[in-house]
């Protein structure tokens, strides 16, 4: 389960910031999370609340996670498309000349605290 490792790295970061910003207590973190970024917002999620617990900073804060389309770009027919509905293959041409555009992307977006 790499969702463990990846909270880690975002209670490294919110610990940083926290120190920066002489931050007592978050109370809530909202990521951004891209639907083919390869995260599972459920064990993300339970992995929060384990590992958060275990510092006075974040502890017993939420963590809210907005999801971010997938969106594919045809190089032949120059549409953008649903990834996920319909994969790498253009849904307007049949195209396999087609790239992610955006959602795969893992961002800190907002920190609720005082």
């Amino acid at each position: 389960m790499h969702e463990l490792g990846v909270v880690f790295r975002i209670i490294d970061d919110l610990t940083e910031v926290g120190k920066e910003n002489e931050i007592e207590k978050i109370h809530s973190v909202t990521i951004q999370l891209g639907e083919v970024s390869g995260v599972v917002p459920h064990l993300l999620t339970d992995a929060w609340k384990w590992a958060a617990a275990r510092t006075e900073l974040m502890k017993d804060s939420e963590l809210i996670i907005e999801t971010l389309p997938a969106v594919s770009y045809c190089e032949d027919c120059k549409c953008e498309y649903e990834t996920v509905a319909h994969g790498k293959t253009c849904p307007n041409c049949g195209s396999v000349h087609t790239y992610l555009l955006k959602g795969n992307e893992f961002l800190i977006k907002e920190i609720a605290a005082t």
